[in-house]
């Protein structure tokens, strides 16, 4: 990814192409429609999980949206997306390099997690894939708020599978329309896209005989 993106730097430099968008500018469309559908408010604090070249975080603040954090394991994106950040003059938007698997004790207390492909991205990695997709879970209910949403895009795995993965600590809302394809008479989706909800904390034994 480090060897990616500092080509994407690179390009950005050069010509000032901002580099790929996951999934294509009407997966952020889909995004941003939705936190406008349910009024979330402008100051809601959300975290890009991910975030790549920052495209998404440049629209979120174009539509309003003030309190913005992307992370990024890999330094080279970190520093393209701060470059796409200058460009637009999008002072507001925080920028960090951050292993969203072993996450810093301050990225906490988010209203909103979103992600676009680094689910994916972490199922595919060759070693243990299982064991980081469990820690991924676990460091989201860490960084999000309880009651918290979180919007996922995904382009390998099913809302089943999705369902499957974050049942512990998280439950569905709603599935957002994405493209449909046919093939061989058959209708399906080569991309899925939910939101959840963080459950509530439930108070443990101790709490209740206090």
């Amino acid at each position: 990814w480090d060897a990616a993106y500092e080509r994407e730097l690179q390009t950005f430099q050069d010509i000032g192409d901002t580099g790929e968008i996951w999934f294509g500018e009407e997966s952020m469309v889909r995004i941003i429609r939705w936190l406008e559908k349910h009024k979330v408010p402008l100051d809601s604090s959300v975290l890009d999980i991910g975030t790549g070249n920052g495209v998404l975080l440049v629209e979120l603040a174009k539509s309003g949206y003030m309190n913005l954090t992307g992370i990024d394991y890999s330094p080279s994106a970190i520093q393209l997306s701060e470059k796409v950040r200058e460009k637009e003059g999008m002072s507001n938007i925080k920028l960090k390099v951050e292993d969203f698997l072993a996450p810093s004790a301050e990225l906490s207390g988010f209203d909103i997690c979103i992600d676009k492909g680094t689910f994916d991205a972490i199922s595919l990695d060759p070693s243990d894939a299982a064991g980081k997709r469990k820690l991924y879970v676990g460091s989201l209910g860490r960084v999000l708020k309880p009651e918290g949403f979180f919007l996922i895009t995904s382009c390998n795995w099913t809302k089943e599978e999705l369902l499957n993965e974050f049942r512990e600590g998280f439950e569905i809302l709603e599935e957002l329309p994405t493209p449909k394809f046919c093939f061989g008479g058959r209708i399906g989706n080569s991309v899925t896209a939910l939101v959840f909800k963080r459950k509530k904390v439930q108070p443990s034994i101790l709490d209740k005989l206090d």
